[in-house]
């Protein structure tokens, strides 16, 4: 659920309140609670007739007037009833905290429940937990705000900050989000050199897109790259060196096809890309033999495999690569006690050994 949704979904329940503070203001508090009792239990049977939905929170809203609101006729004391929008924003908080801050996202399961159809990916999730964070963080100071209101500040203090100070913060925070929102889209869209990645789940499917620099940055945004293994006479195989101008893995041996698959961009025509340009190979026949999910500290990548037995017009002539050559597994047994090679490298040929390509 968006944050729009989430303002939606939660202010109708708030409307018995203000309605009580204008009419306890005109008639006083005994009719105010009539009356916002009144307009409750009409806007609850409105919303079950018009959208066919049973909302809990107006019902939950009412309920907690009439009995807040009793109580304080009957002991003529009305800090419990001045507790009310509190003890309900205090609900809201402990929801936004769980969300935020727990494994249990409340707020992500409702969003299933009103955006059927409509699937999050991991960095639209990470996004709303950060939301929710802030969210979190402002309600909670202004739940405490109406409690001191309640008990030490006049009835119109009370009320402007348990109710008007409710919409103003969050009128201002999503007219905040707003604009940072379009700022950021217009970035993009001036920028001329962002490369968007597909975001995948474990399954290949795709959710989403994030640029290059997103997904490299600690995120850990699963996102899919194809590897090349060219496998040589009497069963070498050709490594690439990586240039020590490269971020990850600098001067060490890889593997010898190795790059993104670009946004709308189809495996075979990223496999065939990326060998063109790292080492010069094109006309190739390679056949995917395995698929996983390969994570480091800064990304996490869905890796798909492929083998090829051709290497007839292999060169280097590029940035990407400094130099290429074939291998014995005696020679890269004895590289791995040297760490020259890179991490994923050494799964990748045990795997090759056990499929009986090495």
């Amino acid at each position: 659920m968006n944050r729009a949704d989430i303002l939606k979904k939660l202010l109708p329940g708030f409307i018995p309140l203000f309605v009580f503070i204008l009419a306890d203001e005109i008639w006083g508090t005994t009719v105010g609670i009539i009356v916002a009792v009144i307009v409750g239990v009409a806007e609850f049977l409105w919303v079950w007739i018009q959208e066919h939905r049973f909302d809990k929170f107006i019902l939950f809203d009412t309920l907690l007037l009439i009995i807040l609101g009793g109580i304080s006729l009957i002991l003529q004391n009305d800090i419990f009833f001045k507790i009310k929008p509190g003890l309900i924003e205090l609900i809201l908080v402990t929801i936004l905290g769980i969300s935020a801050f727990s494994h249990l996202n409340i707020v992500g399961l409702m969003s299933k429940r009103y955006m059927k159809g409509i699937e999050m990916n991991d960095l639209q999730v990470r996004q709303m937990r950060k939301s929710l964070k802030f969210m979190f963080y402002m309600f909670t100071i202004h739940t405490a705000l109406v409690f001191y209101s309640a008990f030490y500040m006049s009835n119109e203090a009370w009320a402007f900050i348990s109710g008007g100070l409710f919409y103003i913060l969050f009128g201002v925070y999503f007219v905040f989000e707003l604009i940072k929102n379009k700022l950021k889209q217009k970035k993009q869209v001036m920028s001329e050199n962002v490369e968007w990645l597909p975001v995948v789940n474990e399954k290949g499917e795709i959710t989403g897109k994030a640029p290059r620099s997103v997904v490299h940055g600690n995120e850990k945004i699963l996102h899919p790259v194809v590897h090349m293994h060219v496998i040589g006479k009497n069963k070498t195989i050709l490594l690439q060196k990586r240039p020590l101008t490269k971020l990850a893995q600098p001067g060490k041996w890889d593997t010898a096809v190795g790059g993104h698959i670009t946004f709308n961009e189809k495996l075979e025509e990223a496999l065939k890309r990326e060998a063109f340009e790292e080492i010069g190979l094109k006309d190739f026949s390679a056949r995917l033999i395995n698929v996983f999910k390969w994570e480091t500290e800064t990304e996490a990548e869905l890796v798909y495999l492929f083998v090829t037995f051709d290497s007839k017009g292999i060169h280097v002539n590029n940035d990407e690569v400094d130099e290429v050559r074939f291998w014995t597994l005696n020679q890269i047994q004895r590289a791995l006690k040297e760490d020259i090679l890179t991490p994923h490298l050494d799964y990748e040929i045990n795997f090759l050994k056990h499929a009986g390509i090495l």
